[in-house]
């Protein structure tokens, strides 16, 4: 990965000492968000802002997520070195780099024409190994499931077994599942081939999912 500078790297410091603060009790989870520099994943004109807990709007009207959200939804899914894991909605390409440094195998999975591209050249150009696709999110990729986890970054109306089904049994599908305006976050494990558990963990709001089993105009 790209070196950065002292001063990054102490502004990182400081967000992952506010995470902590927060709750977010994962030592791998905070070490990953240590070892992954946000700003490269930001428009250039406003990397200063980075390290802020914020979101902050890219192209195709979407958002990179606030770290604490990153943060909250990585710790949630358990992420293990070996995971296969399905991300639907690449978006800046931030929460991808989180999950492979964390030693997953990624799939990516997004709607919008130029933050795929983008994406895919950042991750070469980080060195990370993680698979883009441009598609239908909302789908899954029934090809390659089974998954041992899956990650939604955009706010569904409703919970799916199109997804549910690609889960691997004891895997997880972690999700903000709502209204347009708040959505909770939903945590679901797959028991068996017929029975899932399902937590909920705090109110969130991201951009709408999209595409056959996402928010219709």
């Amino acid at each position: 990965m790209l070196k950065d500078s002292y001063k990054l790297q102490g502004q990182r410091s400081q967000l992952i000492k506010e995470l902590q603060s927060m709750g977010i009790t994962s030592p791998k989870v905070l070490k990953a968000m240590q070892a992954v520099p946000r700003h490269f994943f930001f428009p250039a004109d406003f990397s200063d802002k980075a390290y802020q807990n914020i979101a902050f709007p890219i192209k195709g009207g979407q958002t990179i997520s606030h770290p604490y959200t990153v943060a909250k939804q990585t710790e949630l899914m358990d992420v293990q070195p070996g995971d296969k894991i399905l991300e639907i909605g690449t978006g800046s390409g931030y929460q991808g780099a989180i999950l492979k440094v964390l030693g997953a195998d990624v799939y990516s999975i997004e709607t919008v024409e130029v933050l795929h591209t983008q994406a895919k050249a950042l991750f070469k150009k980080l060195g990370l190994d993680i698979v883009t696709i441009l598609g239908d999110g909302s789908k899954g990729l029934p090809d390659v499931a089974p998954f041992d986890k899956i990650i939604m970054t955009a706010a569904a109306p409703n919970l799916n077994e199109v997804l549910t089904n690609q889960l691997k049994v004891n895997g997880k599908l972690v999700a903000p599942v709502g209204d347009l305006a708040v959505q909770k976050m939903i945590r679901v494990t797959r028991a068996d081939d017929n029975a899932y558990t399902k937590t909920t963990h705090g109110d969130f709001n991201f951009v709408p999912l999209t595409g056959t089993y996402g928010w219709k105009n």
